[in-house]
């Protein structure tokens, strides 16, 4: 964006020599670059201060790793990938079979001890049992029953569902494969349905001018040509840098680069609802923030933000 002020200065000169016929000679050429780098390093300073800049904003999405919670073969993935899920709908499904081979075995065992309980209980009625007994049975009634309950929640997550509403991206389950109850190794991602939130990564020196509330740009680079009103919604109060966790090693400082801090953006544009579907999630964006200091120079930075979004649209830099 500094480029931009410079090659906007420099336009400005050379038509203001053509137009006034102003010659070029050893004293305009340097009083026209002195002047220019006195009034823009103001200018750029000032408004720097007051209405801070970031070129490393995005959109960030929740991803849900979907693991089983039991082990087994896989018989059928009925979705589709990027597809629209609501909460509930079916992901994959497990082979049930041992699973309810399992629930049967245990009903049957059930059964049989419940018959031995009633038993043993008439048999205690007509003083002809023992104590000893209806209490092992009843032992063994509770431990059955807690078995089965057991094994129809494992029958129950042979079919896995979608935990919230989105879609899985990326799918690479299919038909016949092991699924493994293991966190670390998930068979699919699961999106979240989009949520908008926006993160503009700025300097720790632009704290003083980023605050909830204040007004707000952001222009995404795949959106050119656009930029979207949106207010400042919240300032992380934390840096990854200066985390400490307990993990046996003494701290130290080996990070030299000061750490940019997260300011959460909330985009109000109602223009940017037709746009919201399209853009996909993780997309890059520029951002910046008008403070109530110095309000005149906030059209400077509004300019250069849509100019600055036209550039990428006109030659899109990889």
């Amino acid at each position: 964006m500094d480029m931009l002020l410079i090659l906007t200065y420099t336009a400005i000169c050379i038509v203001l020599f053509k137009l006034f016929r102003v010659p070029v000679n050893k004293w305009t050429v340097p009083t026209a670059a002195l002047g220019g780098a006195f009034l823009l390093g103001g200018i750029y300073g000032v408004m720097n201060y007051s209405h801070p800049y970031s070129s490393q904003a995005r959109e960030y999405f929740y991803a849900t790793p979907i693991s089983p919670t039991v082990r087994g073969r896989v018989i059928d993935v009925p979705v589709e990938p990027n597809t629209p899920l609501k909460a509930g709908d079916v992901l994959f499904k497990i082979d049930p079979k041992p699973f309810q081979d399992k629930v049967d075995e245990l009903t049957a065992r059930l059964k049989e001890a419940e018959k031995n309980l009633g038993r043993y209980q008439e048999m205690m009625r007509k003083n002809l049992g023992r104590q000893l007994d209806v209490d092992q049975t009843q032992s063994r009634v509770d431990a059955l029953q807690a078995e089965l309950a057991k094994a129809e929640f494992d029958l129950d997550q042979t079919i896995v569902r979608a935990p919230t509403d989105g879609s899985v991206t990326q799918l690479f389950l299919k038909p016949g494969m092991i699924a493994v109850p293991i966190p670390l190794r998930p068979v699919m991602v699961f999106i979240t349905q989009q949520q908008d939130l926006f993160v503009g990564w700025f300097r720790q020196n632009n704290l003083m001018r980023v605050k909830p509330g204040f007004e707000a740009e952001v222009a995404f680079d795949a959106i050119p040509g656009r930029v979207f009103k949106a207010k400042v919604s919240g300032v992380q109060p934390y840096m990854a840098e200066g985390q400490m966790q307990p993990n046996g090693v003494l701290l130290t400082d080996n990070n030299r680069i000061s750490g940019m801090v997260p300011v959460k953006l909330k985009i109000t544009d109602p223009a940017f609802a037709e746009y919201r579907d399209q853009l996909p999630g993780g997309s890059y964006a520029q951002a910046a923030v008008y403070s109530d200091k110095f309000e005149d120079l906030s059209i400077i930075r509004k300019v250069l933000l849509r100019m600055a979004s036209w550039m990428n649209y006109i030659f899109p830099i990889d």
